[in-house]
């Protein structure tokens, strides 16, 4: 019976080519993109998921009480997992890791004559027992052990046939960190690779006794955000208890001016999604941008199937007479339902065929836009969400039109006594286009509210000069200042070079040296940390910083005076920045003491995302990190190749590398422009959807209403009037739409918009540009068929009719 079904239904599917074509289309283009946001939202809610005790690891992470709320960081104090080892020795393990991204590794070679090969790599330094809380593959070595040792080093597979052909090989052999030649390690262990999966970017991970000397602290009062502590609970033990112990345990170790610092339990199953902590990979993916593609994919199905809808109902009208001929020959209504319910599942079959193929080409540009590893696997998950699919878009597609198709009177229907009550009336498919065109409209606001507040941070004054700045990192060299100094003498001589500095950090810079101080004399510490960045005197000139106080420091290899911004001297209680000259500022407890000696305007010291920070500038050479180019961009090429040859003639045995600080800056937003892209696309795929639903509910409306259109042209009507007639249905029910659509997305995008500190204003532009955009579309879409039914011959309509 079933098989008799499926081929009548592939009979009628083949008499109607041009509506299976328009239906097929619509639905695969539909299904593929809902296919392409399972894919990454499979993906993105994998991480770390392969430990075998997921569900008891934990990370002790920072939490600081502010006056605007608290603050968290992944990061912990050195002596933090010493303490709890001796404090809660009922924990199954506890580890330390800590991560240096874009560090030198040299190869030793076993004859001194040759070249030493150099890399730069994401370097971590481990506890043994890290190994043994997470689960990643060894393909050498023994996990337990081989870091328990000084100078000792675990390096992945695809790292080690970079560094020596063969991984088998690597066991045994030699690297140098740093080029420290106190920290030439032994490879131990070779780590199968690790996934893309995990917020664990591991390539080479050292013991963590190498990383003692240069990291090591005993101080409880700092936290340092490169180093994570990872703890894995007892099967009899809560988060929520051990959370409370935290409390009881800061208080016996800080010291009581740091109050205000505790540790929480952050859950290994939240570290991908809660961006507020970090993660070692830099990326997080929120689960309200999971929720939020989520509804998309699943709106984008729906009206994927409302345009099969609107497409199958209007095709009723030239398949009233078959229906009714087949129920004067005894097909039952339920007879006729499951062979449309056929021919609808033909049709999404093949759908979702095509779907798989457009998916699999789309990938690639997927993968590419997010930077991210996606693949199509016929794994158990991708088939039951096929098979799902198939399901529920055959019954959502095809069960209204089946009911309506089935539902025909044979009398009427075979005496042409057919109306548009009798296909189920144009009031369902007013609805249906409504609903699509809301979510269309939706997903066009908020991408132009997502473009707009992109082109907000791209192009935001932001107090300093960015343009045609090149940073090259130092090495850790023991003599890199005295060379830096060399260095920037012979940089300066360089035509294509206008101003050179040596600091710390960038003035927007995602690193930062966050710390407290005492002002003026004072006992107590200050209630608020701002930011100290450490650069020599021509960093003003460099990045052209105004002054509205004072002057600069003058050149100095130590602290001789500071330069702190404006919202420092407010926190101050300064009215006029002119007072707070001369006044001392105290750090490390007396170490560094020096006066105010200028006030420059206030600037963004890190990403737009948040809130701008008070800011001390003093030169402090022992910590600076980094030399800052000013170039003449018409220069560019010329001027980069003559700084590299300086830098290698200068640094001969480390990697060189530079970034230009707009390129730097523009990483801050790299995921919210990766949206952005996403974004255009769905809303892209939406209009198309909504625009093929449009086409049918106006080809409905022109066979429902040829003896109308030829009775008005006979009467004397104009085309232009005939065309008005159909526009003005779907102008008005776009228009309806569109009121549903803006108090939704506004919504929606003020809560978006109020996860930054600097943001646009969601202006009434927007909105009049989206209900433009959706009607001229709309014109586009639809108005061949609507000219064509004004200009058709009314003699021969009515002969017809």
């Amino acid at each position: 019976m079933s098989k008799n079904y499926l081929k009548t239904a592939w009979q009628n599917l083949r008499s109607h080519k041009a509506y299976v074509a328009t239906n097929t289309i619509g639905l695969a283009v539909g299904i593929a993109a809902c296919l392409l946001i399972f894919l990454l939202i499979q993906y993105e809610t994998s991480f770390d998921n392969f430990h075998k005790n997921k569900e008891r690891i934990y990370r002790v992470a920072a939490a600081t009480k502010t006056k605007n709320g608290m603050n968290y960081s992944q990061g912990s104090a050195f002596p933090v997992a010493e303490a709890l080892r001796i404090d809660y020795p009922q924990l199954e393990h506890v580890a330390r890791i800590y991560g240096r991204d874009n560090q030198q590794i040299t190869l030793l070679n076993d004859q001194a004559s040759a070249p030493q090969k150099k890399f730069k790599e994401n370097v971590f330094f481990a506890e043994p027992e890290f190994f043994e809380i997470f689960n990643f593959p060894f393909l050498a070595g023994n996990p337990k052990t081989a870091l328990s040792e000084l100078n000792t080093a675990v390096i992945t597979q695809e790292t080690a046939e970079k560094y020596f052909g063969d991984w088998h090989t690597a066991i045994g052999k030699f690297i140098k960190y740093d080029n420290d030649k106190d920290k030439v390690c032994k490879v131990t262990g070779v780590l199968k690779n690790v996934p893309a999966n995990t917020d664990f970017p591991l390539q080479v991970v050292l013991s963590f006794k190498t990383s003692k000397g240069e990291d090591g602290s005993t101080d409880w009062s700092r936290e340092d955000g490169s180093l994570n502590t990872f703890v894995v609970l007892p099967k009899n033990m809560s988060s929520r208890l051990f959370d409370n112990d935290l409390k009881a345990f800061v208080k016996k170790y800080t010291p009581a001016e740091y109050a205000n610092h505790g540790y929480v339990l952050q859950p290994l199953s939240n570290i991908h999604y809660q961006s507020e902590f970090g993660t070692y990979s830099g990326r997080t993916f929120s689960k309200a941008l999971i929720t939020a593609l989520s509804l998309i994919g699943l709106f984008l199905l729906i009206i994927a199937c409302i345009n099969f809808i609107n497409l199958a109902t209007a095709q009723a009208v030239n398949r009233s007479k078959e229906v009714g001929i087949r129920k004067v020959l005894g097909s039952s209504k339920k007879q006729l339902i499951i062979q449309f319910l056929s021919e609808t599942f033909l049709i999404t079959l093949a759908s979702v065929v095509i779907a798989v193929v457009v998916a699999f080409i789309a990938l690639p540009v997927l993968k590419n836009l997010l930077q991210i590893s996606l693949e199509i696997r016929p794994d158990f998950p991708l088939i039951a969400f096929l098979f799902s699919i198939i399901i529920i878009v055959t019954f959502l597609s095809g069960f209204y039109p089946a009911i309506v198709l089935s539902g025909f009177n044979p009398i009427k229907v075979l005496k042409s006594k057919f109306t548009s009550k009798t296909a189920g009336g144009l009031s369902m498919r007013r609805v249906l286009v409504v609903f699509q065109f809301t979510v269309a409209q939706t997903l066009i606001i908020g991408t132009l509210i997502v473009v707009s507040q992109m082109n907000f941070f791209q192009n935001a004054t932001m107090g300093f000069d960015k343009d045609a700045i090149v940073m090259v990192p130092l090495p850790n060299d023991s003599a890199r200042l005295i060379k830096a100094d060399a260095l920037k003498t012979q940089l300066l001589q360089l035509a294509g070079i206008k101003n050179v500095s040596i600091s710390s950090f960038s003035p927007m810079d995602k690193a930062s040296w966050d710390g407290d101080f005492k002002f003026d004399n004072a006992v107590k510490k200050s209630d608020f940390n701002p930011d100290f960045k450490w650069a020599d005197a021509d960093y003003f000139k460099t990045y052209n910083i105004q002054f509205i106080a004072g002057r600069p420091y003058y050149p100095a290899d130590t602290v001789n005076g500071f330069v702190v911004n404006e919202l420092m001297v407010k926190k101050l209680g300064f009215k006029n920045p002119e007072d707070i000259i001369g006044k001392k500022i105290n750090i490390f407890d007396g170490n560094i003491v020096a006066p105010v000696v200028g006030v420059v305007k206030d600037f963004n010291g890190s990403s737009l995302k948040k809130e701008m920070k008070p800011i001390v500038l003093g030169s402090w050479e022992m910590v600076y990190r980094s030399i800052n180019i000013k170039i003449q961009p018409q220069t560019a090429k010329q001027t980069l190749a003559a700084i590299e040859k300086l830098w290698n003639n200068t640094y001969p045995d480390f990697v060189y590398e530079y970034q230009f600080l707009d390129d730097k800056i523009a990483s801050f937003y790299k995921q919210e422009n990766e949206l952005s892209q996403l974004y255009k696309i769905f809303a892209g795929i939406a209009i198309f959807i909504s625009c093929l639903g449009l086409y049918g509910f106006v080809s409905f409306m022109a066979v429902q209403r040829t003896k109308e259109v030829g009775i008005r042209k006979v009467l004397g009507a104009s085309v232009i009037s005939i065309v008005y007639l159909f526009s003005k249905e779907f102008t008005m029910l776009i228009g309806v739409a569109f009121l549903i659509a803006t108090p939704l997305a506004y919504f929606f995008m003020h809560r978006w918009l109020q996860n930054y500190a600097y943001r646009i204003d969601i202006g009434v532009g927007i909105f009049l540009l989206t209900i433009l955009i959706s009607e001229i579309i709309a014109w586009l879409t639809v108005g061949y068929q609507a000219i064509k039914a004004a200009v058709a011959n009314p003699v021969k309509t009515l002969r017809t009719e």
